[in-house]
């Protein structure tokens, strides 16, 4: 918004020609979302617990560290939604058709996160809304959401992926792309979501994630960036990467919080549009396999979790002694932070391999 107001007004003061350049408003971004976290976290954290008596419902057969938590409130993520809509809607030039679709995602995602975590502390219990449930509203939306990208996208991209590591390479998957696009926005909203188990251990990933996306969407949005690198060229996607930086600087606002001990949870609330909205941006961009790699974390967190439940049901037997992963390390006696800053560690050297990507090809 704040370009479209100033912007115009670069011919007759020099100073305003700053809200035309992407990373400009990409550090306002930042700056914007975290100063609003700060501002509105104490008091909304006190909001929380006045309303939230019990806190959190801490799972029965989790690692038993667990139950010191118990009170911290949750629907943090409110917070970090607030922040991060604000701050786009103030540096994303609200012209630029990606914004709409991505913000789709985000409030939409983190609704149903908010509705789950209600469900939740209303019953007591670690189990909120139904799965199934949540599949099938999360799919309607993705659908939508997806076909208006393939709308925007450029002709030789409307129903095809980007292939890493190959020069300008695209694999077409026709009316399939549909199912692959929400597949891949509703994996990541999941696997965020399973992460999000212990203090921070979410929250940095995916600021991480979404600072590689910050460089992806720009240089996809730029055709001079785009044809040296030749990776696909998609005009607009640029000013996702101030988007992202409203994510960075909302969750860097929140982690002042959440950083142990947690005063307060993100919740479904939180976990479910951050990931909405990583997964989002990465069809936006077609660089949904870029995600895979940059959060590969988050993949291996799942991934863990669907060979627990498929070794249990078909063999009786468990692999972990707890999934998601980071819970199988609990069990064999890591210390909380020694598990967070680990998996910080990982999560940062999968991001430098995602960004070579863009020259090995």
């Amino acid at each position: 918004m704040l370009s479209d107001l100033l912007a115009p007004l670069s011919a007759e003061h020099q100073i305003f020609n700053l809200f035309n350049y992407i990373t400009f408003r990409t550090g306002g971004a930042i700056l914007t979302a975290l100063l609003i976290s700060l501002i509105l976290g104490a008091p909304f954290i006190n909001w929380l617990k006045q309303r939230q008596s019990e806190g959190q419902p801490i799972r029965d057969d989790g690692p038993e560290t667990h139950f010191v938590k118990k009170g911290t409130p949750t629907m943090g993520g409110l917070l970090i939604l607030c922040s991060l809509v604000i701050s786009s809607l103030l540096w994303v030039p609200l012209r630029n058709p990606y914004l709409w679709p991505v913000l789709t995602i985000i409030i939409t995602f983190g609704s149903i996160g908010l509705v789950d975590d209600w469900m939740k502390l209303n019953r007591n219990t670690s189990k909120g809304l139904s799965g199934k449930r949540k599949l099938i509203i999360q799919l309607i939306i993705c659908i939508f959401v997806s076909m208006v990208f393939i709308e925007l996208s450029p002709d030789e991209l409307r129903y095809s992926v980007a292939l890493p590591f190959f020069k300008e390479q695209i694999l077409p998957l026709g009316l399939f792309y549909i199912l692959f696009s929400s597949f891949v926005i509703i994996g990541a909203s999941h696997s965020v979501n399973l992460t999000d188990g212990l203090d921070g251990l979410a929250t940095v990933p995916v600021m991480i994630v979404a600072s590689c996306f910050v460089l992806f969407s720009y240089l996809s949005g730029n055709i001079n960036f785009a044809s040296y690198l030749q990776i696909s060229y998609i005009p607009g996607v640029g000013d996702l990467a101030t988007l992202c930086g409203a994510l960075i600087g909302a969750s860097l606002g929140f982690l002042w919080f959440n950083a142990p001990p947690a005063k307060v949870f993100m919740g479904d609330t939180g976990s479910l549009a951050l990931g909405g909205a990583l997964g989002a941006i990465s069809v936006a961009t077609r660089h949904e396999f870029v995600l895979a790699i940059a959060g590969g974390l988050f993949v291996v967190e799942t991934i863990s979790v669907v060979l627990q439940v498929a070794c249990f049901r078909l063999f009786g037997k468990r692999i972990f002694l707890m999934a998601p992963l980071h819970h199988h390390f609990e069990k064999k006696g890591w210390a909380e932070p020694t598990i967070v800053i680990r998996f910080w560690i990982i999560s940062v050297v999968l991001a430098l391999i995602s960004l070579s990507t863009l020259k090995l090809r």
